[in-house]
């Protein structure tokens, strides 16, 4: 009766539920981190084009802008030339005027005033076309000012659809970042679930002993009930425990959707006690490697795909109990499991 009585009070533990609650709060904190670390950067990367648009446009009305401002002073220096033209031309005009009033009124001097008649006639002509090629100038100077004040309107057109493409991809990216937050969040509690079943299935199946016990979202065994000491061979009693643990792997496998990825880890642990150099092992690294390779074939050798295991060594640098004590170092000497994702 005191024996049941012990049993009972183990099973009834409500410790694991809470860390499984509590690893459960870590994996979605951990997920929200990673979303928004990841939408941060892909909007630093589209606002980062932006500006490289942005500046090019700007340098583009830079350099317009001077040619306007040069243009512009070109234009006044030939309107200048054309009005001293029209002034030489006015003054000619009025000396011609007089000249002729004096060869009406004499006719003493008609040779003279023929000549000079015509000398101011032929400058009078080389003005006349002096100011028809500046006045073509100016038109086609106002030509090339109305192109340019085209082109800037274009660029501050396109400079305007810039702007309001970067702020709808902006609301894309948090629209997406949502997104992706809730179909992440369904992938985890989704994997927490089949991960709880699984731990479940591995509480009823496996043999009811102290040295196999849940810590957290992972499936601890004692070293002791797994292999002999040193050794990385299982021992029957391991065996046998890790055919149960595949009968359980195989029989979830079928229930998880394909598009979770998941993978079973197996973590191999030591204690902080060297090894001795006449051993098969140089270290213990090598050991908890070697430990955690024998778990992943064995699972392999009952089915288990390969693709869905992985095998990792920590040596003695993982410790779940502090000090040199044999019941620290029995608790560290450990294999562990955990239902992940890659």
């Amino acid at each position: 009766m005191a024996l049941r009585r012990g049993r009972h009070q183990r099973t009834v533990d409500y410790w694991p539920g809470f860390v499984d609650a509590l690893s459960t709060l870590l994996l979605a904190i951990m997920f929200l981190l990673s979303v928004f670390v990841m939408a941060q950067f892909l909007l630093s990367r589209e606002i980062s084009g932006k500006d490289e648009v942005l500046t090019r446009l700007n340098s583009q009305i830079n350099e317009l802008t001077q040619l306007l401002a040069l243009e512009k002073s070109g234009k006044q220096d030939l309107e200048d030339s054309l009005a001293n033209l029209q002034a030489s031309l006015a003054t000619s005009e009025g000396e011609r005027s007089r000249l002729q009033s004096l060869l009406d009124q004499g006719s003493g001097s008609t040779a003279a005033a023929d000549q000079r008649i015509g000398d101011l006639t032929g400058r009078l002509e080389a003005e006349q076309q002096a100011s028809g090629r500046a006045m073509s100038q100016i038109d086609l100077l106002n030509q090339q000012i109305a192109a340019l004040r085209n082109q800037i309107a274009a660029i501050e057109s396109a400079l305007q659809a810039s702007e309001a493409r970067d702020a709808t991809s902006q609301t894309k990216i948090a629209d997406l970042g949502r997104r992706l937050n809730v179909a992440l969040a369904q992938r985890v509690q989704e994997l927490n679930r089949y991960r709880s079943d699984f731990f479940g299935r591995l509480r009823e199946i496996l043999s009811d002993r102290e040295n196999i016990r849940i810590v957290g979202d992972r499936f601890v065994f004692q070293s002791e009930v797994l292999f002999p000491s040193g050794g990385n061979e299982l021992n029957p009693a391991g065996q046998e425990e890790m055919a149960k643990l595949a009968m359980a792997l195989l029989d979830l496998a079928k229930e998880i959707p394909a598009e979770i990825n998941w993978v079973l880890r197996v973590d191999g642990h030591t204690d902080n006690v060297p090894l001795s150099g006449a051993g098969r092992y140089v270290d213990n690294w090598e050991l908890s490697s070697a430990r955690a390779t024998s778990v992943v074939k064995y699972l392999i050798s009952k089915g288990v795909p390969p693709g869905r295991l992985v095998a990792a060594g920590f040596g003695e640098f993982q410790p779940i109990a502090e000090g040199d004590t044999k019941e620290a170092r029995d608790q560290n000497r450990r294999i562990e499991l955990k239902l992940t994702e890659k």
